[in-house]
């Protein structure tokens, strides 16, 4: 079975879960609870709710599905051996059915549209590859309209674009469209596009949240005729099958060494697209933290903090500090991701003005 970031796997007692990232021990994938039937979990959240009439789904919201598996389905876990502990997965003979977003996009636009949002998804894809010089075969769908329990009236679009190369060809085209078609507009052109979110980071501001996203230019509002409503749109970036190599090495081992916060400069980012983004980093300053040697790389599981920089930029990063050692090869990462201190952790560009201890 070959599968990658973002397909999905079904099992037979009722839950949906998000193949997440490209490390994955043999014979299993390390996994993200995103949906399950009402015979396993039910939410109180307004939100959660997936099925028009009756609730086909309920999904997950923040570590919820987590905390559901950890304690309540241990057999969707798999050992992760580099962290010599447990994480969220399913091996290969828990698995009922999978749905890749790929397949899911070449049947939707196989079909007549036969409702709003479907016509909408048919005219925004058009637009998008026609700028783009992009096809068919280079994107793909994923949440509600992967399951089809989508709601016509109020759903989103959620599109993947796959590859690297692709994702750029994508970036530029929007970014034209953004500015030349009154039917599109960057969603985080405004601060009206947080207004009622949510926010608990402690050192990165809303207004810091809405400038790195309106640079990624993968988040649209569009306005469908079609649909009568403003339909927000996304482009998650995936890699593509030649770029999809499995790092996971079973001899590695991966350690905690405390918390950090440095300053740092990108030396590469041709992995800041996907999940999760690696940035390779030559460490400017050590504000906080264990003053050690040897720090290569932010190693980020976050999606807020995909694409969040380029290379050449500085950037302040607070996170778990760990040591990996793979045979002789030996030196530390900053990692961001689930577990205690999460809205503690940051990464942004800063100028170096802006620093302080």
């Amino acid at each position: 079975m070959k599968l990658r970031d973002r397909d999905a796997i079904l099992t037979n007692d009722g839950f949906i879960f998000r193949v997440y990232g490209y490390l994955h021990p043999s014979g299993s994938y390390v996994c993200d609870p995103e949906y399950a039937s009402p015979q396993v979990f039910r939410s109180t959240n307004s939100r959660a709710r997936r099925g028009e009439n009756e609730p086909l789904y309920y999904k997950f919201f923040a570590d919820e599905g987590m905390k559901l598996i950890l304690n309540k389905f241990p057999q969707y876990t798999v050992f992760y051996e580099p962290l010599q502990k447990c994480l969220v997965g399913v091996n290969e003979s828990d698995v009922a059915q999978v749905r890749k977003p790929e397949v899911g996009l070449e049947q939707v636009l196989a079909k007549e549209p036969s409702d709003a949002l479907l016509k909408a998804l048919h005219d925004l894809f058009g637009r998008v590859c026609s700028q783009s010089g992009l096809n068919t075969e280079d994107f793909g769908v994923f949440g509600s309209l992967l399951h089809g329990f989508y709601h016509p009236n109020f759903s989103d679009l959620d599109f993947i674009v796959y590859g690297k190369e692709n994702m750029t060809k994508l970036c530029n085209a929007l970014e034209i469209l953004y500015r030349e078609d009154p039917s599109l507009r960057n969603e985080f052109d405004h601060m009206k596009a947080v207004e009622s979110k949510d926010w608990k980071f402690v050192n990165y501001s809303l207004q810091e949240y809405v400038w790195h996203q309106r640079r990624k230019m993968i988040y649209a509002y569009f306005d469908s005729k079609d649909a009568g409503r403003v339909v927000k749109a996304e482009f998650e970036p995936v890699k593509c099958w030649a770029e999809n190599v499995n790092e996971f090495n079973n001899f590695a081992r991966i350690s905690h060494v405390g918390w950090i916060k440095a300053v740092v400069e990108i030396t590469d980012d041709k992995d800041a697209p996907f999940i999760p983004s690696v940035y390779q980093i030559e460490v400017k300053d050590i504000l906080k933290g264990p003053k050690v040697e040897g720090i290569k790389r932010i190693f980020s599981y976050m999606e807020e903090f995909r694409m969040q920089a380029k290379q050449g930029e500085t950037l302040l990063v607070e996170g778990n500090l760990e040591k990996v050692v793979d045979g002789t090869n030996i030196y530390h990462q900053i990692t961001l991701s689930y577990g205690p201190r999460y809205y503690e952790q940051t990464l942004k560009v800063i100028n170096l003005s802006q620093v302080s201890d």
